[in-house]
């Protein structure tokens, strides 16, 4: 008999067997209903094979579903997914099966004619709207602005009979892109890099890149021309671009759509769900050549998936932390690995694994070593804040103010970097020190003056900012303590009352159309100082900033992080780097406490080889990524008790291995969330090692009990 492997879209281990009634005709990819307790779920068929009996009955599969095969790259992507961060296969599914939970768009409602019905009086109006409309359906709407009349002339032909109304089902229009449309000018650097992606991609075959430019230097100009090529050489290939955050998308959408006459799809979480269903069945189907989108765009089904482009692919918001644990970069390599595909990872500051990844050959190294046509990098200054401190209660050094005012004076934007949103970050009682956290958290609350309210970053919990401690009960002793993005622009409308002034956070434009609107009005001059979190420091191109001051140059370099130094480089570079990126100079000015930190000196003298050498050096010593890996084992419940108990059972069973430390069990820096107390084991191997195989092995030794909730981060990114 025959039997299907099928995996449901559930947290379950492995795929469930099904036998195959002989009236089906099954194959990998294809989309099933079978039983699962009372109910019948859809599963996606992983294998078929032919068996000769089995010492169980198994159940049958119900029917195969009109929905589209998934292509059987991506089940192997799927299940490869799976393996790699020992994830339950059906869970990885579920990812790529999203877009077909969405409903379908609503029925269009368009007007056709009615055989070769005429209307009793012809008029000049009607005659157009009937030979504009021909054979087909349209809209409308559409089909007065055709005819050029009023609404009123195809409401008439309607009701005379001559035209009809009927549902035509929302079929989403990609249009095609044209390669030639309007090619950019590219520099000689940029021109070799594109070619040699192009010339990747011609040939065939799993093709990485590490695409390394400064900051303006040409990279999407680059991998568009690259993009370009690809279709121009195969019109069916299909190209995936991933960004960080959703509000970048918008301006590369507008620069694909000038650059190819036509805009690609669009795949985040700000996309309606009926969207996102047109957008699943187009990739599949191949009518759509480009998409772009966040890190989930991985597991679409790709028909002809032939170049995979990964921008700024050092954020670390490509590391998914919250239900299917993933980090977007390296699944997106495996992925081009799996479809033979070109896969670009494009960074001015490339994280340090890819890095040592194009040392080693492993992966071709193109590199943008000068801005695009007049602009220049911008000048680097460390400003000594033990030598000219801020006032008390102020946070913007003198120096720095005045740099401030003579660019206002010359008529050019300033933005002021600070990665810390809210007004304040602490709030604690005067009379008793205490401070106040979210219920059932350790995290602190940080206040947000806008809104009047205590904000828990970490798991939303929000609440009045009190008049009374809840501590001790003393009235107004609450002080706020440290300086947010919303602090540092109340000190700028003080000082510079006549500056346009406005806010860049994640609270302040919590959508991708309100961060349009202000990377908008930035780009045209309408503001004159913006304060800012990271949410500015990717990726924005704004010709008339020529300063940037960076508040708090050592907030990321506190703390006992692995990635501390590399992520402070690296957003410091970014922030920096929006300064000076058209015709006039800019310069930037970093207020530290400690000039004489090797990563801000390193960045002040323009020199990421020196400080990529000094923290290869100091990761190598240690054995850590990526000269060495890591894992995280997380464990958390409302049970302390039970816990402790799982992670001292978990300590008491790891398997002999060489090459491979266990660390912990640990309270988690974060040990209560959401009421739930957490405790953490990190493991660190070799490069060599087999790290999955050791975590299968570790953890089928031990019986987690339901009470207990078990995570596995490989290679993880936060150490909360």
């Amino acid at each position: 008999m025959k039997v299907a492997s099928v995996l449901i879209p559930l947290p379950v281990p492995e795929a469930f067997d099904y036998e195959v009634p002989e009236a089906l005709a099954l194959a990998r990819g294809d989309q099933v209903a079978v039983p699962l307790g009372p109910r019948l779920m859809r599963g996606v068929v992983a294998e078929v094979r032919e068996t000769t009996g089995s010492n169980r009955r198994l159940k049958a599969v119900e029917q195969v579903l009109d929905d589209p095969r998934l292509p059987e790259r991506t089940v192997d992507f799927v299940e490869w997914a799976a393996r790699w961060t020992l994830s339950a296969p059906g869970e990885m599914a579920s990812a790529a099966l999203k877009g077909l939970r969405a409903p379908r768009p609503r029925p269009e409602r368009r007007v056709r004619r009615v055989g070769d019905r005429a209307p009793v009086k012809m008029t000049a109006p009607r005659a157009a709207v009937l030979e504009a409309l021909g054979e087909r359906a349209m809209t409308s709407p559409d089909l007065a602005r055709a005819a050029g009349v009023s609404s009123g002339v195809v409401k008439g032909l309607l009701d005379e009979g001559v035209l009809e109304v009927v549902e035509v089902e929302a079929l989403a229009a990609f249009d095609a892109p044209e390669p030639d449309h309007a090619p950019a000018r590219l520099n000689a650097d940029q021109a070799a890099a594109a070619a040699a992606m192009a010339e990747a991609t011609a040939r065939g075959g799993f093709a990485p890149f590490l695409l390394d430019g400064v900051t303006g230097s040409g990279k999407t100009e680059a991998y568009l021309e690259a993009a370009a090529r690809t279709l121009k050489a195969d019109p069916a290939a299909q190209i995936l671009i991933l960004l960080p955050e959703i509000a970048l998308t918008q301006a590369l959408i507008e620069r694909i759509a000038a650059r190819f006459g036509a805009a690609p799809a669009e795949w985040h979480s700000g996309v309606a769900p009926p969207r996102r269903r047109q957008v699943w069945e187009a990739v599949v189907a191949g009518r759509c050549n480009i998409v772009v989108g966040a890190r989930s765009a991985l597991f679409l089904p790709y028909a002809n998936l032939r170049l995979l482009v990964v921008d700024e692919e050092h954020d670390g918001s490509f590391k998914q932390e919250e239900g299917l644990v993933y980090h977007g970069r390296d699944l997106a390599v495996a992925r081009a690995r799996i479809e033979g595909a070109t896969v670009v990872l494009a960074s001015a500051t490339p994280s340090l694994e890819t890095l040592w990844n194009a040392q080693q050959g492993r992966y071709g190294w193109l590199k943008l070593a000068a801005r695009h046509g007049a602009a220049v990098l911008p000048e680097i200054a460390l400003l000594d804040l033990r030598q000219s401190p801020p006032d008390p209660q102020t946070w913007l050094s003198q120096p720095l103010r005045e740099a401030i005012g003579e660019t206002l004076a010359r008529g050019e934007q300033t933005l002021l970097f600070l990665n810390r949103r809210g007004y304040a970050p602490v709030v604690l009682c005067r009379a008793c020190g205490h401070r106040l956290t979210a219920p059932d958290t350790d995290s602190w609350l940080v206040e947000h003056r806008y809104t009047g309210r205590l904000v828990c970053h970490l798991t939303g919990f929000t609440m009045p900012r009190p008049k009374h401690c809840p501590s001790c009960g003393a009235e107004d002793s609450l002080v706020s303590v440290g300086p947010g993005v919303e602090r540092v622009e109340e000190e700028v409308r003080q000082l510079f009352p006549q500056a346009r002034t406005a806010v860049f956070s994640s609270d302040t434009v919590p959508d991708g159309k309100s961060a349009r609107a202000l990377i908008q009005r930035m780009a045209e001059g309408e503001i004159d100082i913006l304060v800012a979190t990271q949410a500015a420091a990717k990726g924005h191109n704004f010709p008339h900033l020529t300063l940037v001051g960076v508040v708090d140059a050592d907030l990321g370099l506190r703390g006992g992080d692995l990635r501390a130094a590399e992520r402070t480089f690296q957003l410091l570079t970014q922030a920096t780097g929006r300064a000076g990126r058209a015709d006039k100079p800019g310069r930037a000015i970093l207020q530290t406490w400690t000039p004489e930190h090797p990563v801000l000196k390193a960045l002040a003298a323009g020199d990421r080889d020196a400080f990529v050498e000094a923290e290869m050096a100091e990761r190598e010593a240690a054995s850590l990524p990526p000269h060495g890996r890591l894992a995280a084992i997380i464990l958390s419940g409302e049970n302390a008790a039970a816990v402790e108990k799982v992670a001292r059972e978990l300590a008491g069973s790891i398997p002999n291995a060489e090459r491979l430390e266990v660390y912990g069990p640990a309270d988690a820096p974060l040990a209560l969330v959401r009421g739930r107390r957490r405790k953490r084991l990190l493991v660190r191997a070799d490069r060599d090692v087999d790290l999955q195989g050791f975590l299968r092995a570790w953890l089928a030794r031990v019986k987690v009990p339901a009470s207990v909730r078990l995570n596995v981060d490989v290679d993880p990114y936060s150490f909360l």
